[in-house]
């Protein structure tokens, strides 16, 4: 019982032992090795690295990439002297693990403070050349490609590259905004209202054309329609003079007869003429129906 309680115990202080001395870099990480605070090796790839206890000590540290988002929107003024709200993103990594401790300690907030501030700067320079227009949408590739490249020469310095640069946000300020938006407003309601006139101007045009058509139309209706009349009646006289030359007694008869038709439309209709006179005539000559 003795023998077995000494065995683990020499057993447990073996793997304590081991433990200080075995130390495992993963894949995902950079590994600094240092000795009373000052660095002895870095260790970039993956594997099983020895150090010696109580004297030396680790440090790991990301080797993925990693997020640096703006903390406050920056005001910052165009070519034209206008203020635009910015924020953006910026994509980092280490890439040289010894030169970022000795920069920033290893501290990664403070990496990440003095890399806003280093791509903040550039990010107003390449602003400042540029309208509205083009720092809205025309060229954000550009001011973000240029702002990266320029940057890196300092985020060198820190043992870091930048991988990418986006812009989050680009937005007016409140006060701007809200002239902006009468300033649409009223273009639009400018807009508007020429449409309207427009339309009725055309409304009017085409009304006039119609109406103008219309007379034309009329017109020529009507004088088609006496040049027809007209010759109905000379076709009519003319038959009217044909029959009388063939038969004046009858012809005056029958206008007689349509004259009585005229004249008597009912039964209480009354006509006071003299009896002798020449309305009468073919009502003497044939009645009881002898000439």
């Amino acid at each position: 019982m003795k023998f077995l309680s000494t065995f683990l115990a020499i057993l447990v202080a073996l793997f304590l032992v081991f433990s200080q001395v075995v130390y495992t870099v993963d894949q995902r990480q950079y590994a600094i090795k240092f000795q009373f605070g000052e660095i002895v090796s870095t260790q970039v790839n993956p594997g099983i690295a020895f150090k010696w206890p109580l004297i030396q000590n680790v440090s790991f540290y990301d080797k993925r990439n990693m997020t640096m988002t703006s903390v406050n929107s920056d005001n910052i003024m165009t070519s034209e002297k206008k203020p635009l709200l910015i924020d953006f993103v910026v994509l980092w990594r280490i890439t040289d693990v010894g030169q970022y401790y000795r920069s920033v300690a290893g501290d990664e907030e403070s990496a990440k403070q003095r890399l806003e501030r280093t791509v903040r700067g550039h990010l107003v320079n390449e602003i400042n050349l540029r309208k509205i227009h083009d720092v809205i949408s025309s060229e954000r590739d550009k001011i973000t490609a240029a702002t990266r490249l320029n940057a890196n020469e300092f985020a060198k310095q820190l043992g870091i590259e930048i991988v990418d640069v986006r812009l989050r946000r680009v937005d007016f300020p409140t006060d701007v905004t809200t002239s902006v938006y009468d300033r649409m407003r009223a273009e639009r309601l400018q807009a508007a209202n020429k449409s309207r006139a427009d339309g009725a101007a055309e409304k009017e045009r085409i009304q006039a054309e119609a109406d103008r058509a219309r007379q034309v139309i009329v017109a020529e209706a009507y004088k088609e329609a006496q040049t027809i009349k007209g010759k109905g009646d000379a076709e009519a006289t003319a038959i009217y003079a044909k029959a009388y030359n063939a038969d004046a007694e009858f012809y005056n008869f029958y206008r007689s007869l349509e004259a009585y038709k005229e004249t008597f439309q009912g039964r209480n209709d009354a006509l006071v003429l003299d009896p002798s006179s020449d309305f009468f005539r073919y009502f003497k000559r044939y009645r009881n129906g002898k000439p």
